[in-house]
Protein backbone atom coordinates (compact mmCIF):
# COMPACT_ATOMS: atom_id res chain seq x y z
CA UNK A 1 0.00 0.00 0.00
CA UNK A 2 2.84 2.46 0.86
CA UNK A 3 4.55 1.80 -2.36
CA UNK A 4 1.52 2.23 -4.66
CA UNK A 5 0.81 5.90 -2.40
CA UNK A 6 4.11 6.67 -3.09
CA UNK A 7 4.62 6.06 -6.80
CA UNK A 8 1.37 8.18 -6.89
CA UNK A 9 3.14 10.96 -5.03
CA UNK A 10 5.49 10.78 -7.61
CA UNK A 11 3.81 10.87 -10.46
CA UNK A 12 1.55 13.75 -9.29
CA UNK A 13 4.75 15.58 -8.28
CA UNK A 14 6.34 15.42 -11.48
CA UNK A 15 3.68 16.44 -13.53
CA UNK A 16 3.45 19.36 -11.56
CA UNK A 17 6.67 20.11 -12.51
CA UNK A 18 6.72 19.58 -15.76
CA UNK A 19 3.58 22.37 -15.88
CA UNK A 20 5.04 24.99 -14.11
CA UNK A 21 8.36 25.07 -15.39
CA UNK A 22 7.75 26.80 -19.00
CA UNK A 23 7.83 25.57 -22.32
CA UNK A 24 11.02 26.50 -24.74
CA UNK A 25 8.40 27.89 -26.96
CA UNK A 26 6.74 29.41 -24.20
CA UNK A 27 10.08 31.79 -23.40
CA UNK A 28 10.98 32.12 -27.16
CA UNK A 29 8.08 34.55 -27.00
CA UNK A 30 9.95 37.12 -25.08
CA UNK A 31 11.40 39.31 -27.24
CA UNK A 32 12.83 43.02 -26.90
CA UNK A 33 10.43 45.60 -25.95
CA UNK A 34 8.16 42.95 -23.28
CA UNK A 35 7.15 44.44 -19.95
CA UNK A 36 8.33 42.12 -16.68
CA UNK A 37 8.13 42.89 -13.43
CA UNK A 38 10.68 42.14 -10.55
CA UNK A 39 9.25 39.81 -7.99
CA UNK A 40 10.40 38.90 -4.34
CA UNK A 41 13.32 35.69 -4.63
CA UNK A 42 12.65 32.35 -3.27
CA UNK A 43 16.39 32.62 -1.17
CA UNK A 44 17.19 35.85 0.98
CA UNK A 45 18.69 36.98 -2.49
CA UNK A 46 18.63 37.22 -6.02
CA UNK A 47 20.60 34.20 -7.75
CA UNK A 48 18.96 35.16 -11.29
CA UNK A 49 19.00 38.76 -11.70
CA UNK A 50 22.60 39.44 -12.06
CA UNK A 51 22.62 42.41 -9.53
CA UNK A 52 25.76 43.79 -8.54
CA UNK A 53 27.05 42.92 -4.90
CA UNK A 54 26.42 45.00 -2.02
CA UNK A 55 30.18 46.06 -1.65
CA UNK A 56 30.47 47.31 -5.48
CA UNK A 57 26.82 49.24 -5.09
CA UNK A 58 28.31 51.34 -2.11
CA UNK A 59 31.84 51.85 -3.29
CA UNK A 60 30.04 53.30 -6.52
CA UNK A 61 27.51 55.80 -4.40
CA UNK A 62 24.68 53.90 -4.65
CA UNK A 63 22.59 52.23 -1.77
CA UNK A 64 22.28 48.91 -1.74
CA UNK A 65 18.66 47.89 -1.06
CA UNK A 66 17.51 45.36 -2.91
CA UNK A 67 13.60 45.21 -1.06
CA UNK A 68 12.85 47.88 -2.79
CA UNK A 69 13.48 46.30 -6.33
CA UNK A 70 10.12 44.30 -5.67
CA UNK A 71 7.67 45.18 -8.25
CA UNK A 72 9.82 47.39 -10.30
CA UNK A 73 8.37 47.44 -14.20
CA UNK A 74 11.24 46.48 -16.37
CA UNK A 75 11.74 46.61 -19.85
CA UNK A 76 13.48 43.55 -22.25
CA UNK A 77 15.99 45.39 -24.04
CA UNK A 78 17.79 42.31 -25.47
CA UNK A 79 17.43 38.68 -25.83
CA UNK A 80 20.55 36.43 -26.20
CA UNK A 81 20.18 32.71 -26.07
CA UNK A 82 23.73 31.18 -24.91
CA UNK A 83 25.38 28.20 -26.64
CA UNK A 84 24.28 25.81 -23.64
CA UNK A 85 20.22 26.78 -24.64
CA UNK A 86 19.78 29.23 -22.34
CA UNK A 87 17.96 33.06 -22.58
CA UNK A 88 19.59 35.49 -21.10
CA UNK A 89 17.89 39.21 -21.47
CA UNK A 90 19.24 42.21 -20.42
CA UNK A 91 16.35 44.44 -18.72
CA UNK A 92 16.21 48.13 -17.68
CA UNK A 93 13.58 50.14 -15.36
CA UNK A 94 10.63 51.33 -17.33
CA UNK A 95 10.42 54.41 -14.97
CA UNK A 96 14.08 55.69 -16.33
CA UNK A 97 15.65 55.46 -13.03
CA UNK A 98 18.97 53.49 -12.38
CA UNK A 99 18.97 50.33 -10.33
CA UNK A 100 20.27 51.44 -7.08
CA UNK A 101 21.30 54.87 -8.56
CA UNK A 102 24.49 53.40 -10.65
CA UNK A 103 23.51 50.61 -13.37
CA UNK A 104 20.70 51.55 -16.18
CA UNK A 105 20.58 48.02 -17.70
CA UNK A 106 21.21 44.53 -15.29
CA UNK A 107 21.07 41.05 -17.29
CA UNK A 108 19.48 37.88 -16.16
CA UNK A 109 18.86 33.96 -16.88
CA UNK A 110 15.45 34.70 -17.66
CA UNK A 111 13.82 30.67 -17.54
CA UNK A 112 15.53 30.44 -14.07
CA UNK A 113 14.16 33.95 -13.18
CA UNK A 114 10.80 33.52 -14.08
CA UNK A 115 10.57 29.63 -12.23
CA UNK A 116 11.91 31.32 -8.97
CA UNK A 117 9.67 34.10 -9.21
CA UNK A 118 12.23 37.03 -9.24
CA UNK A 119 10.75 37.71 -13.26
CA UNK A 120 7.02 37.76 -13.44
CA UNK A 121 5.43 38.42 -16.71
CA UNK A 122 2.77 41.17 -16.48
Amino acid sequence: MKKIFFAVLFVVATLNINAQSGSPEALKEVKAGDILQIGRPDAPSFKHIDFPRANTIIKNGGIANYKKMEGVKVVVTDVKEKKDGTLHVKIKRTDGQRFFGIHSVISADLKDALDSGELRRI
